[in-house]
């Protein structure tokens, strides 16, 4: 299944009726209100997914502020949301998917491979200028079976040393990745060895991802190349998917590290550097033995 699907290819697949589950994710950091924004217009038939409750467990200290939830939850959510086997799923939110490629990349990692990216979100729907619909969206409870372990992942202990042996992309703004500012987590600054890789230069104007010759000359930039391990973290391991997607679009696989910088900066032994290099710039970031301010 291929990663994306554009509005053009998704209305085809509901004009002839061939069956599709869409789900629209709506969140962003420092917006709670994705349901209501749901209520108000979404693509006709979508069931909304509650990104912090369905796609995330409990903030955790060690493990994060959006740390993976367990596997038999993710399933009976998937189920909720109508989900069978054989289904094909189309995700998508109003922010260029940097949402909605959490739900892409959990529901890959939970060997599911038929879901894609509604490319250019609610926005490229709206342009196009199909209908939307308001109000809640009721479904029978789908039966589809979940396993775990198909995408690539990282722990923190990785994470500290990937750096050495491939790339380490930080999917954060460069001013959080610089430690100019930090709005949620403990410490500003980035992982020793990471290149900042904003995740919103994946995308166009329009909220669409760049074609994929312009994003393999991107992250060919950033040191990207076939053959050399790369992973991702983000603030809390949902814009890093997005980051995953991207790569995947320009033709290179990337783990994810899902508990990201708010894992990473709550443990006091982990070292966080400050400014535009990958290995800090001496401005008052990390020590080699780390720090905690």
């Amino acid at each position: 299944m291929d990663t994306l699907m554009t509005v053009a290819e998704l209305k085809d697949r509901i004009d002839t009726g061939a069956r599709t589950v869409l789900l629209d994710v709506r969140w962003a950091l420092g917006d709670p209100h994705g349901r209501a924004h749901y209520l108000e217009g979404h693509l006709p038939g979508a069931v909304f997914v509650d990104l912090a409750a369905e796609l995330a467990g409990p903030a955790d200290p060690s493990r994060g502020r959006h740390p993976l939830p367990p596997l038999g939850q993710f399933q009976q959510s998937a189920r909720s949301w109508g989900i069978r086997n054989d289904d094909v799923v189309v995700a998508y939110d109003d922010s260029g998917n940097l949402a909605a490629a959490r739900l892409w990349w959990m529901l890959r990692d939970a060997g599911f491979p038929a879901v894609s990216l509604l490319d250019g979100g609610l926005a490229a729907w709206r342009a196009a200028g199909f209908d939307v619909d308001s109000g809640e969206v009721g479904v029978e409870h789908g039966d589809v079976v979940l396993a775990e372990g198909s995408m690539p992942v990282v722990g923190a202990a990785e994470a500290a040393t990937w750096s050495g042996r491939g790339v380490l992309l930080d999917a954060r703004a460069g001013e959080r990745y610089r430690g100019e500012i930090e709005p949620v987590d403990p410490r500003a600054g980035h992982i020793p060895g990471a290149v900042s890789a904003p995740t919103t230069a994946n995308l166009a104007d329009d909220g669409r991802f760049l074609p994929a010759a312009t994003l393999r000359e991107r992250f060919a930039g950033l040191g990207v190349q076939a053959g050399l391990p790369t992973a991702v973290y983000c603030g809390s391991g949902v814009t890093a998917a997005h980051e995953i997607a991207a790569l995947e679009i320009a033709g290179f696989p990337a783990a994810l590290y899902p508990g990201s910088f708010s894992e990473w900066s709550n443990n006091a032994a982990n070292p966080v550097v400050t400014g535009a290099a990958p290995e800090g710039d001496g401005s008052g970031g990390g020590r080699p033995e780390g720090s905690a301010p």
